[in-house]
């Protein structure tokens, strides 16, 4: 058996910018960081050689891979011929949450059938199919920030060029500004989720055509540059002030980024003492993140208190392979 484990991942500023319709005419840029919850893959031989027994939110038993209905595996194991096994999905938080959990999920399978078939990829490469499958192969309306993202772990600067090049850079923040960044954001689950799809489509459609929207994501990609810049200076505050002006800006590139409840929350959180805060991923559900100074925080969670928070912590892995038991691994592929 083989297992994977990649990391979900909080984008704070520049979201929208890893749009190819955006980046290939402007560049773009996002910053953003994994986090220690996790996507968790893993496979082996299945009793049945020529047939797929598939676990995830659903299972499936497919007698070939024509059969199998998720996209993502189907695809992927197209690409590396898997065949004959049994494979296992679970992860620390739900699909539709804004932590990117579909291209965590499509760098953790790559990574799994790398090790599978014996073949390797460095985090980079991984991210770089990731996006090949998801965005060319599935034309799914999405960026390439999450690919990157889960695949490579850390802060992360990444880099969107016109040309299609992606740039990773590492953060090395002061040690006493590493952790208090970390433990000054605070996420709440706003109890629902939602399809990125549709708000993303229309985003990406704004982005294109309407200048006004443009120029707002012209001032969330500078945002990024900002906040790389104050952060390796040790200004943590200005996480705070970056993402909610980066939420404003957002808010108006799409129809369902927020939502009544959303604004409730977040306008209580500010009244409260949080310096700022988004909604994670495309909109409409998910996450709300928080950056809160220590002496303010109790009043926030409290304000709060109607919302599962989740606690967290960076990770600075990416995507890996956690067990790895090749004994019995004696078919499967083609």
């Amino acid at each position: 058996m083989i297992i994977t484990r990649t990391p979900f991942r909080i984008s704070f500023a520049g979201g929208g910018s890893d749009l190819r319709n955006y980046y290939e005419k402007y560049g773009g840029s996002v910053l953003s960081v994994s986090i220690n919850k996790y996507i968790y893959l893993s496979m082996h031989p299945y009793f049945e050689e020529n047939s797929y027994l598939l676990k995830y939110s659903k299972t499936e038993h497919a007698n070939s891979l024509a059969e199998i209905q998720h996209p993502i595996i189907k695809e992927v194991f197209k690409k590396y011929g898997i065949i004959g096994v049994d494979f296992n999905s679970s992860a620390d938080i739900p699909s539709g949450t804004g932590l990117a959990s579909s291209s965590a999920f499509t760098v953790g399978l790559i990574n799994l059938c790398n090790a599978y078939t014996d073949k390797y990829m460095n985090r980079e490469e991984i991210a770089e199919l990731a996006c090949k499958v998801e965005i060319e192969d599935l034309k799914e309306p999405i960026g390439k920030q999450d690919q990157y993202a889960c695949a490579c772990g850390g802060l992360n600067f990444i880099e969107f060029y016109k040309d299609g090049v992606v740039d990773v850079e590492k953060l090395y923040l002061q040690s006493d500004a590493y952790h208090v960044l970390e433990k000054n954001l605070l996420m709440f689950y706003t109890g629902k989720t939602r399809a990125a799809g549709s708000i993303l489509a229309e985003q990406k459609k704004n982005t294109t055509d309407d200048k006004a929207k443009i120029n707002n994501l012209h001032k969330m990609v500078q945002l990024s540059k900002d906040l790389k810049e104050e952060l390796l200076k040790g200004n943590t505050n200005a996480m705070g002030e970056i993402l909610h002006t980066g939420w404003m800006y957002k808010k108006e590139l799409a129809n369902g980024i927020s939502n009544a409840d959303i604004d409730y929350y977040y306008d209580l959180a500010r009244e409260n003492g949080a310096l700022g805060g988004k909604l994670l991923g495309a909109g409409g559900g998910g996450f709300l993140l928080f950056y809160v100074e220590e002496q303010h925080k109790s009043r926030v969670r409290r304000a709060l208190k109607n919302l599962k928070e989740i606690n967290f912590k960076f990770d600075n892995k990416g995507t890996n392979v956690i067990h790895y038991n090749k004994v019995d691994l004696y078919r499967s592929c083609v």
